[in-house]
């Protein structure tokens, strides 16, 4: 064993594997932030301006969700077959190639194009989030919500820093004889590339497949032991599952809710008289909101429980629904607050979904079920966003957001579901224990 693993799974918190780790996926996650920032800014107003029809702007969405999904799927597979640099870094290019089909798309004025693109696109996204899951390979238990918020955190600054840059984008486009808004998809092209550059270099060791080495020694240690039989067995394998299912849920909802208002708040303003500066701001704020509080996030999720901080993000995101809902048309500034406090309950609804599931997970077959419980999750986004459009047109923008947050309840009774199993789960394991040492 080399000096960067400990001997203990426990120790990888502070050891210098863990680490390296984070900081190469920190550094990726600055430049792939940047990259999904431009689908988001601008990409129903692309959409909007190609077509001129307001619903069939978030057909695009959906359609860039439903690729995130069947990337989720193929990042999924190669990182459980080979890790998760080859993962990550295959996902990331695939974000490349679609921004240049976007760009290439507005320049023949070609919607079909531009549709299949999109789809394209979704890949980097989808693996912006897959990115949580390599930082808490190696994290123990405790400490886990907290490694997969400085995945999370660290886009905030791209995701800030790109949709500020929609003006100077759109004019460096426009000088080169490009749409204008199609320019961020210029810097969304660059970072996705040098994203998966990092991670191609850098990412070593790889966190997943180190954590199956040391999970195997840590088993095999296990059962040497004379009590291996009571470890992982009956109803604790049940108990586990039933985990990931509220676990998913969670993540799937709040990206559900979060993508239908998200998307059609720029069109909303700019329906209203707002500009591309103003809009691009909101969304830049919002995205911050989403990645920024991770670190808190995080720790109210290792501090409080996972089911007690999914609870609060339902609520957050109710808050956010009504707040977007009676926003005047004109503040710019009540657009903002909604789409803070949006961001905020899905970053909290996605940090403690994520631990749930990793909790519940061994190494062994973590990455295959982590692609598909985000295949699950972008399904869940690319429904919001197909439906958004078509709410907007039929009953407006208000009762998209209202019922939005409304649907973010749901969490709360899974919530109370899960609670009420694991003390079922736990008293009958109590029980079995005294019974087996009478």
């Amino acid at each position: 064993m080399t000096t960067d693993v400990p001997a203990r799974i426990e120790d990888f918190p502070q050891s210098r594997a863990q680490r390296r780790v984070l900081r190469v996926l920190v550094s990726a996650q600055v430049l792939s932030g940047a990259g999904l920032a431009a689908g988001v800014t601008v990409g129903a107003l692309l959409a909007q301006d190609m077509l001129g029809s307001t619903s069939l702007a978030g057909l695009l969405s959906a359609l860039s969700i439903t690729g995130s999904a069947l990337a989720a799927f193929a990042v999924g597979r190669i990182s459980q077959a080979r890790g998760r640099r080859p993962g990550l870094a295959s996902g990331y290019l695939a974000g490349a190639i679609g921004s240049a089909g976007v760009i290439a798309a507005a320049v023949a004025g070609s919607p079909v194009l531009l549709f299949a693109a999109m789809f394209v696109y979704g890949a980097g996204t989808s693996t912006n989030l897959l990115a949580r899951y390599a930082g808490a390979d190696l994290a123990a238990p405790e400490y886990r919500a907290r490694a997969v918020s400085r995945v999370l955190v660290a886009t905030t600054l791209g995701g800030v820093a790109g949709p500020s840059l929609a003006a100077p984008t759109g004019d460096l486009a426009h000088v080169l004889g490009i749409p204008h808004l199609a320019g961020l998809f210029m810097l969304s092209g660059a970072a996705y590339a040098t994203a998966a550059l990092v991670l191609l270099i850098w990412l070593r060791p790889d966190p997943l497949l180190l954590a199956r080495t040391l999970e195997a020694e840590r088993a095999a240690t296990a059962l040497a032991g004379p009590d291996d039989a009571e470890r992982g067995e009956g109803p604790t394998v049940e108990w586990r599952r039933s985990d990931v299912l509220v676990g998913t849920f969670v993540m799937a909802v709040t990206q559900l809710v979060m993508v239908a208002i998200m998307t059609m708040t720029p069109v909303n303003m700019h329906d209203h008289g707002h500009g591309d500066a103003a809009s691009g701001l909101v969304i830049a704020i919002h995205i911050g909101a989403m990645y920024l509080p991770a670190p808190l996030s995080g720790r109210l999720v290792d501090l409080y429980g996972r089911l007690r901080v999914a609870t609060a993000a339902a609520l957050v995101l109710l808050a956010a629904g009504i707040g977007a809902a009676s926003a005047p048309s004109d503040s710019a500034v009540a657009y903002t607050g909604a789409l803070t406090l949006l961001g905020v309950g899905w970053s909290l609804g996605l940090v403690s979904g994520t631990a749930i599931i990793t909790d519940a997970i061994p190494p062994a077959t973590r990455a295959r079920a982590q692609g598909w419980i985000d295949v699950v999750i972008a399904i869940a986004g690319a429904t919001g966003g197909m439906a958004s459009g078509l709410v907007v047109t039929a009953a407006g923008y208000p009762v998209l957001a209202v019922s939005g947050g409304l649907l973010a309840l749901a969490i709360i009774p899974a919530v109370i579901i899960a609670a009420r199993s694991r003390e079922a789960s736990n008293s009958g394991t109590a029980t079995s224990r005294s019974v087996g040492a009478r």
